[in-house]
């Protein structure tokens, strides 16, 4: 079928046609009502319809012929440890571990929070929360003790998951001080931890509450799955907001399946029984959809990848494992292939190895720059597709759709909409753009199946965040516009989250942060554009009068007062000392405009500033500072 032809059906009648998807998925029992809305007005997708998730991506495929193809392979070159696990043995381990969790008192719609490093054991709670009908919410191991705090108080699990340690590179990072820490300062109290003992990584499995992982595991039955409902939440996933407080992103059971199961199959044009890799985290968005569920349930070969694209042991990383185990869909984020093309620019660390698995090159997490994507068409000599999606939307918005056939690659271009996805491109009044003007992208409602239905408990700020500045669209926050071939261009952030190496950060945690050093009377953290990680974090504080501090003592204090309370994920590594911030009258910072000068791109001052000499004077600092 033409892409023309899918995506017109999509718009068209999306109730028959996401009927029609629908029945690509086993159900115990089809949903009645294929779009509702619920109480407070939201859309919802197959309401009545009974299904389990854990049962489509395992259960139904052990019992479908698969039970001995490879399922999980998983690959960490920071350890030396390579297993793989057969989709019956991932059955076996997934239904054990689901087992100790009933043993715990979790039961169908209790909360687990999972705060883990990238080893098979979170790919086995995973789908254990799944089976029995739990809302698992996993938390980025690079976080520090207050952001997991800040997610224990907001999910409010019954049972938080860890394990020792984490490794990157050679350094071993401890887990259990973190969580330890997180623990005390969080408000709602867990009832149990509990912990997988690696080789590496001291613990005390002694502290109250605390269970070790493979002790429960031995003593524990195997689960059976536990049938729920279509619009009953599968997992939290909590992204950055601009107000400082994390965005607990809900993802239901029905629609999430039903548009994975489509993705892989239109969008990544890849068959059960192939091999697919997303090498990113399961802490993120892409881990959840592409390394775990996704492939699971299409039967695919996914890969659980512990390590960097460099120094494990070569910016070779990415070849090696694409030879090794004949990856034939690869998924990364540009800031992947920006490390390796800084670490080999020529390429040659890829002519040691047989790439002929390999049919498509898929990059997301932030845009890609037409010099990476160039550089990695030269060098693999396939199709290398940019495709745009975000947390919420949980899979990809604008894509090249490898399985309708691809369209020509336009450098810059996440190319076109995917079915489902009406995208518009509004102006500030709320009308439509015409080609090549850019506005806000926003898409009309109701979004496909597999998008945010709500955010977690809290209505009222899914409609303030998501619904209300364009009544009948969803609001993206990005910029972009369109082409007069319809090929769609995502220009960035027009809010105050930036992007970093693909990680949604909010510069309002930042800001919190930095002005509550003693020194400071007010500070902006603005996201500038960065060749390696797309966007870097740069703070300007305003000290308070008489304050008398060494400013490369200062530098210090707040990047390891940032680094303490976000994590390393952070990148915070530059402060500068300013006179004064750009301001408009109401007192509002121009972070935008401070963004376009540091990034050296035009800027004006805009009617409503406070002092326009204030921009002459940020213009020529950062001038000094480039000129140093």
């Amino acid at each position: 079928m033409t892409y023309e032809t899918l995506y017109r059906r999509s718009l068209e009648d999306p109730i028959a046609f996401w009927e029609e998807q629908a029945r690509a998925i086993d159900w115990y029992s089809f949903p009645p009502e294929i779009l509702t809305t619920d109480e407070n007005g939201f859309y919802r997708w197959y309401k009545g319809g009974k299904m389990n998730t854990s049962y489509l991506a395992l259960d139904y495929h052990v019992a479908n012929g698969r039970a001995d193809q490879i399922a999980l392979i998983y690959d960490s070159p920071v350890t030396n440890t390579y297993q793989k696990y057969t989709y019956r043995e991932l059955l076996d381990e997934t239904a054990r571990f689901a087992g100790v969790l009933a043993d715990l008192g979790v039961t169908k719609g209790d909360g687990v929070i999972i705060y883990m490093p990238m080893i098979p054991q979170v790919v086995f709670a995973m789908l254990a929360c799944a089976r029995l009908g739990a809302v698992h919410s996993v938390v980025f191991g690079g976080f520090a003790a207050h952001e997991l705090a800040l997610r224990i108080d907001d999910a409010q699990p019954k049972v938080l998951l860890t394990a020792s340690a984490g490794k990157e590179f050679d350094k071993v990072i401890p887990y259990q001080p973190i969580v330890n820490e997180a623990l005390a300062t969080a408000n709602h109290k867990i009832d149990h931890v509990v912990l997988y003992q690696r080789s590496f990584g001291d613990c005390d499995l002694s502290l109250p509450g605390y269970h070790d992982w493979e002790t429960l595991r031995s003593k524990a039955k195997a689960a059976d799955c536990v049938p729920v409902d279509a619009t009953d939440p599968l997992y939290i996933l909590y992204t950055s907001g601009t107000t400082g407080k994390p965005k607990g992103i809900v993802r239901d059971n029905g629609g999430h399946a039903v548009a994975q199961r489509f993705s892989m199959r239109y969008v990544y044009g890849v068959e059960p029984g192939e091999v697919y890799w997303a090498a990113s985290d399961i802490g993120w968005a892409v881990g959840h959809s592409y390394i775990v569920y996704a492939p699971l349930l299409t039967g695919c070969t996914t890969i659980l990848y512990e390590g960097k694209p460099v120094r494990t042991p070569d910016a070779g990383a990415y070849w090696r494992v694409i030879e090794q185990y004949k990856v034939n869909v690869f998924f990364t984020a540009p800031t992947g292939f920006r490390a390796v093309k800084k670490e080999d620019p020529d390429g040659l660390l890829r002519q040691g190895y047989d790439l002929g698995s390999l049919r498509q090159q898929f990059l997301a997490g932030e845009r890609c720059d037409a010099a990476t994507l160039e550089w990695a068409r030269e060098l693999l000599k396939i199709p290398v597709i940019d495709h745009w999606w975000q947390t919420e939307s949980g899979w990809p918005m604008l894509a090249n759709m490898v399985g309708t056939g691809l369209f020509p690659i336009k450098p810059g271009s996440s190319t076109k909409p995917v079915p489902g996805f009406d995208i518009r491109i509004l102006d500030a009044d709320g009308a439509q753009a015409p080609p090549n003007h850019e506005g806000v992208v926003a898409i009309k409602l109701p979004l496909p199946p597999g998008c945010l239905p709500t955010l977690w408990n809290n209505p009222e700020q899914f409609r303030e965040s998501y619904l209300n500045a364009y009544p009948g669209y969803y609001f993206t926050g990005d910029g972009g516009y369109f082409d007069d071939e319809g090929y769609f261009y995502i220009t960035g952030r027009i809010d105050d989250v930036i992007n970093v190496a693909g990680h949604r950060l909010s510069t309002a945690d930042m800001e919190e942060i930095v002005a509550s050093h003693p020194a400071v009377a007010e500070c902006a953290v603005i996201g500038i554009t960065d060749e390696l990680k797309g966007q870097v974090p740069v703070g300007y504080v305003v000290l308070k009068s008489g304050a008398n501090t060494d400013e490369s003592q200062l530098e210090a204090d707040l990047i390891k007062m940032v680094r303490d309370k976000l994590g390393a994920v952070a990148c915070f590594r530059s402060a500068r000392v300013v006179k004064r911030l750009p301001k408009t009258r109401s007192g509002k910072i121009l972070r935008r405009t401070m963004r376009n000068i540091v990034d050296g791109k035009p800027f004006a001052a805009p009617s409503t500033i406070e002092d326009p000499t204030v921009l002459d004077e940020f213009n020529q600092l950062v001038h000094d500072a480039k000129s140093l």
